[in-house]
């Protein structure tokens, strides 16, 4: 987008990169929907903009048929634009910080038991470079719950398998560092030798220097990406006959089901999973509320009411 308005979506894009620590996807998605949003209503710059606006805009998403969840991304990085912009000086106020959200429905965020997280991670039999890298992918998503953009992210130096921990650069940058299993670390030190060969391979070739420091490669010794990795999980999950919609994310969120169903404490799950705030971990215990209730309605003998009727 060109003019003024161009210019202060790429000083906004900016800032979130460099000051909150924004990833492509996120930038690519602000930089869509705010961009669709001045071509639409054709506004060359942002002064121009008022209430009445921003609230037609959303009321016109969703007379499209747009999904709730999609009309309240878009007035997300809306409201997070104008909010920049009337921080920095460039407006007097937020055109799109008093406009309704839609209500969304609660969803509980889906999760494998353990039987099937089992299943998936014997899948990848360990027999060559790719074999390894994904049985240590998949071993290490659930053993520390980690966000795919965070794995993808990982360099040589953040495995630590003497201590069993990895260090990881979380949303904003937060680092923190992260236990792991002994499956996992078992699957990592596999992987670790499967990576050295491939390095020295590509290295008699005069190949593979992009991904030096990087941890997770791909057979060209590049850094693999966010995409691959979820690529990689989905693939598995098909193989293992799951049902269709596991990725990396029903990893995590199985990781954090599993030590909640164990006793852990929520702020112990806070700190492992790099939630900013409790409420974010809080809808575990709402999911495992709703797993006992299940639990208790197949295996209590008093749960069917029509049992002796």
């Amino acid at each position: 987008m060109e003019g003024k308005a161009g210019e202060l979506i790429k000083k906004f894009l900016r800032h979130m990169e460099l000051e909150k620590g924004a990833s492509p996807h996120t930038l690519r998605a602000y930089e869509r929907e705010i961009g669709s949003f001045f071509a639409e209503w054709k506004f060359s710059a942002p002064e121009e903009v008022k209430f009445p606006d921003i609230r037609a805009h959303i009321a016109s998403l969703s007379a499209r048929g747009l999904e709730k969840s999609s009309v309240s991304r878009s007035l997300s990085a809306l409201r997070a634009f104008f909010r920049f912009l009337n921080r920095e000086g460039y407006m007097n106020s937020n055109p799109a910080k008093v406009v309704a959200s839609p209500k969304l429905e609660k969803r509980l965020p889906r999760f494998l038991d353990v039987d099937e997280v089992f299943a998936l991670v014997d899948v990848p039999e360990p027999r060559g470079f790719r074999e390894v890298r994904d049985k240590a992918i998949l071993e290490l998503l659930y053993s520390s719950g980690l966000r795919v953009s965070e794995l993808a992210g990982l360099d040589l130096d953040d495995i630590n398998l003497n201590e069993a921990a990895v260090k990881v650069r979380g949303k904003g940058r937060k680092e923190r560092l992260v236990p792991v299993g002994a499956k996992a670390i078992a699957a990592l030190r596999a992987y670790i030798l499967e990576r050295f060969l491939l390095k020295r391979a590509l290295k008699g070739k005069g190949q593979g220097a992009d991904g030096k420091n990087a941890f997770f490669l791909n057979r060209l010794g590049q850094r693999l990406t966010d995409r691959s990795a979820r690529r990689i999980v989905t693939g598995y999950a098909r193989k293992a006959l799951l049902a269709r919609g596991v990725s990396p994310h029903t990893l995590r969120h199985s990781f954090a089901t599993h030590l909640l169903q164990a006793g852990a404490d929520l702020r112990v799950i806070q700190e492992l999973l790099g939630h900013s705030s409790l409420s974010t971990t809080q809808k575990y215990t709402h999911l495992d509320i709703a797993h006992l209730m299940d639990v208790y309605d197949k295996a209590h003998p008093l749960a069917d009411e029509d049992a002796d009727s």
